[in-house]
């Protein structure tokens, strides 16, 4: 029983520290079922992200956005998805890449620099 709960000790304190590890995302949402100008939707979603205190860079065709952890990423992508709804879409789309880097501290910052783009 000793030996278990050094065992559930080690695994919690490991899963801790990844969790500190920064989640960098790219993201789009958009409804499908409002036409074919839906950037007033869009706005909409970046106004969320922007609120959401989450360093963030939009893009032309999606945002990333750095996150502590994927609770709090998956929290700002539902509070987008609620705006749309609230706002009438009937269909929405979403597009979600995760990169949940967990041996090094990994930033927007740092993935641009590594390609020369910083």
């Amino acid at each position: 029983m000793i030996a278990r709960r050094r065992i559930d000790k080690i695994h919690d304190k490991q899963y801790n520290n990844l969790k500190k590890k920064m989640v960098i995302a790219e993201f789009s949402i958009f409804p499908t079922s409002e036409g074919a100008s839906v950037s007033k939707y869009v706005k909409e979603a970046v106004e969320v992200i922007e609120g959401s205190g989450l360093k963030h860079e939009t893009g032309g065709m999606s945002t990333t956005i750095e996150a502590p952890d994927l609770d709090t990423l998956f929290k700002v992508i539902e509070k987008c998805h609620e705006a749309m709804v609230k706002m009438g879409a009937k269909r929405i789309h979403i597009d979600l890449r995760v990169d949940h880097r967990l041996d090094v501290e990994a930033s927007i910052e740092s993935k641009l620099k590594a390609i020369g783009k910083r």
